[in-house]
Order: C-alpha cells, then structure tokens, then sequence
C-alpha cells in the first residue's frame, strides 16, 4: 500500500471512528501530503531521523512552533494508526520532542497610560453637567475601573461582586475565584471612594437598591454583563486617548500585577493576589522582575555604567 493510500485509510478511520469534521480532515490531509512531498522514499516507511529533518525544514522555512507542534501532531496520529493496524511494526514519532511554542507575554499598560485612564474616569463621574443615565454610568465606570485596577480581579469577579463589599468599607476584601476558592484582596482609598460614590448613587435608583450585586443590572445573571464592560472601558480609553484596541478588564488586571512587581512585590504576593494555583501561571511576569533587576544593578552597583 502506497503513502497515498495509507494516508485515505487514515483520514477514512478519523472520519468513521472518530467522527473527525471535514475542516479537522483537511488539515490533516494538508499536514500530512506536505510531509509525503518533503520525504524521500515515501511517508508510510519513514524513519526518526527522516521526520525529524522534515520537521527541522520547516522551522528552517519559518513555520511558527504552533504550526510545527500541529504537523508533528498530524503524524503522530498517522503512525499510531499504522502501528495499530499491523502496517508498521513501530512508532517513529515516539522518540520526538514537541517544538516548544513558548509563552507570549502578556499585554499590558504602562503607569502612565493606566494614571490618564482613571484620571478620565474620576473626571467624567464629577462633571456635573452630565445627569440622568450618563451620569449613573460614569460613576459605575469609575467605580469599575478604580476596583479592576486595585485589586487585579478577574472581570467575571469583578461584575458579580456583592454590595456588601462596598457597604463594609474595608481596606480588604474575601472574593471567591477559580475553584471555589476565596483569596483575600486589598481596596485602595480611591477605589473605596469610587465604590461609596457609585453605591449612593445606585441607592437612589428603585430598580438597582435592591440588588445583592454592586454592579447590578437587567441580565438574566442579575449583575453588569462583562461584554457591557468591556465595550464601555474601551470607550473610556478612546476618550483619554488611549488606543481602544490595546485595552481590555483583563490588560488591567496585568497591569496591576506589572505595576505591583515593578514596585518591588514578591512574585508569590503576586500570585495570591491574582488567584494563580500554580506559580508557574504568574511566570509570565518574570520579565517585570528581569527588567527590574538589571535596573537595580545599573542604578546600585559602583561598577556599572
């Protein structure tokens, strides 16, 4: 049986067996055809050292790690099907290392721009020739932002936090994130203030006094959707002349945690602030403490430059 042939019968299993859709099948048929072209002596009968040098080619051609990790999949899967069948007696890929697709880091905001951001905020929720509805809105959105940027939470968080927060006034808060598990969170005076300002407000208004929820509204959950933040933070941004595409609740949420390592934080406080189980989620902020570090040495040590 031809590579050809083997590769039908492979795509007719993924197809039968495991009910693979037809996108999931052309790209495997794409993988695995450009792998049959690039190896000599046909795909069904190659070796390690073959694959691996196929694979090393397309890294050479500027294929992206994901692209690569993809490919090796595809065949993976060819070969095991091979070797189930009886048509090989071994599993060439075995042996071979996923290319690493590395972590990218993640989007954020300097001091400066977050600073104009919540300066914008605050300015819009004072201005008292907003009234009505606009003005309701501008103190939600301040609250929102001064909250999101104080405490790093994550937007679901954020949107359905109880009005007993604001109603205690505490330095700290319990949130109850991932899991089901509670972590404890600080509140900065201005967020405080925001919160107070926001509550009073509400309060006013019969149809949200009521709620349970700080930011409440008509949704079926009961509280502010995320998506109706996330539209109504990207506006603000716009307005303070911040571009809208480069913001977003969760850009915030790295922003406080950037802001907090470049400030001297301990990468484990970090962690617990955000809710991170694992220290290797929070990881990707070791570039703020790189960059921290050699700032130091440059500034400290009596050799530097």
């Amino acid at each position: 049986m031809s590579s050809a042939a083997r590769i039908e019968a492979f795509l007719e299993m993924m197809s039968a067996e495991r009910g693979a859709a037809e996108n999931t099948l052309a790209g495997y048929r794409r993988d695995l055809e450009d792998a049959a072209a690039a190896i000599k002596g046909g795909l069904a009968s190659a070796g390690s050292a073959d694959i691996r040098a196929y694979l090393d080619g397309i890294a050479a051609r500027g294929f992206a790690p994901t692209s690569q990790a993809r490919k090796l999949s595809a065949l993976r899967q060819f070969f095991r099907f091979l070797y189930a069948e009886g048509l090989r007696g071994d599993d060439p890929t075995g042996t071979l290392d996923s290319p690493k697709k590395g972590r990218p880091l993640p989007k954020t905001m300097g001091e400066a721009e977050t600073g104009r951001l919540l300066d914008r905020a605050a300015l819009e929720a004072a201005d008292p020739a907003q009234g009505g509805g606009e003005a309701l809105a501008a103190l939600r959105l301040h609250a929102l932002v001064e909250v999101l940027y104080a405490t790093g939470l994550r937007v679901s968080e954020l949107v359905a936090l109880p009005v007993a927060v604001a109603q205690r006034d505490d330095r700290f808060f319990l949130v109850r994130g991932k899991g089901n598990k509670e972590r404890m969170v600080p509140l900065s005076a201005k967020a405080r203030a925001a919160m107070k300002a926001w509550l009073e407000a509400r309060e006013k208004v019969p149809a949200l006094a009521g709620s349970p929820f700080l930011f409440p509204a008509g949704s079926d959950s009961g509280h502010l959707p995320r998506q109706v933040f996330a539209r109504e933070l990207k506006g603000l941004a716009a307005r303070a002349g911040i571009a809208a595409a480069r913001i977003s609740p969760h850009v915030l949420r790295h922003a406080f945690a950037s802001h907090l390592l470049q400030n001297g934080a301990d990468l484990r406080a970090v962690q617990q602030l955000l809710g991170h189980a694992d220290i290797s989620t929070t990881q990707i902020y070791t570039h703020v403490l790189e960059e921290r570090l050699v700032r130091l040495v440059n500034e400290h040590h009596p050799l530097a430059d």
